[in-house]
């Protein structure tokens, strides 16, 4: 063969076929095409029920680690909660032993004073517990409906309270149910000792039981009393149980009207979300709070 003729241009690196651009464009058709028949006629769910099948130990074994890891980490979380948890048990004991020991103590000193000055001691009142069925619809009166009437002994009335404060007083009496208006009621009166200053007034309620809040009345300008005091029944009506809780002071300001202090409470009592009751006995046979239906 002639030297001219050799071929000397040197030979493609990979072998050239179908352009990708092409490949590209057909593959696309034919998956579009596929979804498309599969949508209408889903020959494709056996498919995918086999192949998922086929995998399902695969996955299962690929995720035991990922799930290892979890546990590890909730086995971790959990123990590191309960040991928080006994500690802040372990405190909670401590603090309610001393003070069940204060209590202990506080008691015996109150009975010894009181046998000095030939007082009698003081008898806790009688208790029953029962269920709030429903509010009344009235938005003047706030009031609740109890399951307790007098054929279970309640009295026209009887203080009631929740786990946390007073929540009102009975004031209508039927045989299986009683009526319950709330202290927020504006014309329920409850008589209030700070425990902090010892200072003595009135509460009354404002007359909202979605927004509830007691305002004390003919408080001096000086008073002592602050926010974050604690207010519980006084007893010197001869009606509610000494030392019940009642509210909280939230607020005290000298712009009050008539040259006293304004000074708002928030109760203690549930008095929105409350479902149980305590009904206790009237110290005394006083009359029921009256109020005016509008």
């Amino acid at each position: 063969m002639p030297l001219g003729t050799l071929d000397r241009t040197p030979p493609p690196f990979f072998k050239q076929g179908t352009p990708a651009l092409s490949k590209m464009l057909v593959l696309s058709a034919l998956a579009v095409v596929l979804m498309v028949v599969d949508a209408r006629l889903h020959w494709a769910a056996p498919l995918r029920t086999a192949v998922a099948t086929v995998l399902m130990p695969v996955q299962w074994l690929a995720l035991q680690p990922v799930h290892a890891v979890r546990w590890v980490g909730a086995h971790l979380a959990s123990l590191e909660a309960a040991q928080r948890d006994a500690r802040e048990a372990r405190e909670q004991l401590a603090q309610q032993a001393q003070r069940a020991g204060l209590v202990e103590h506080l008691a015996q000193e109150n009975r010894e004073l009181r046998r000095l000055l030939g007082l009698r001691e003081r008898v806790s009142p009688a208790a029953q517990g029962a269920e709030i069925l429903y509010a009344l619809p009235d938005p003047y009166v706030p009031a609740v409906v109890i399951d307790r009437g007098a054929l279970q002994g309640v009295r026209l009335g009887a203080p009631v309270m929740d786990g946390y404060g007073v929540l009102g007083q009975v004031t209508r009496v039927h045989p299986a149910t009683s009526e319950v208006t709330l202290l927020v009621h504006r014309k329920m009166a409850v008589p209030v000792l700070n425990t902090r200053t010892g200072e003595r007034y009135l509460a009354y309620g404002t007359g909202s039981r979605d927004e509830p809040e007691l305002s004390l009345r003919f408080v001096p300008v000086q008073t002592a009393t602050r926010a974050g005091d604690v207010l519980v029944t006084s007893g010197i009506d001869g009606l509610y149980p000494t030392g019940l809780p009642v509210a909280t002071v939230r607020r005290v300001s000298a712009e009050g009207g008539e040259g006293f202090a304004e000074v708002l409470a928030e109760p203690a009592a549930r008095v929105r979300d409350a479902l149980h009751v305590l009904v206790l006995e009237p110290m005394s046979n006083a009359p029921a709070a009256r109020e005016d239906r509008p």
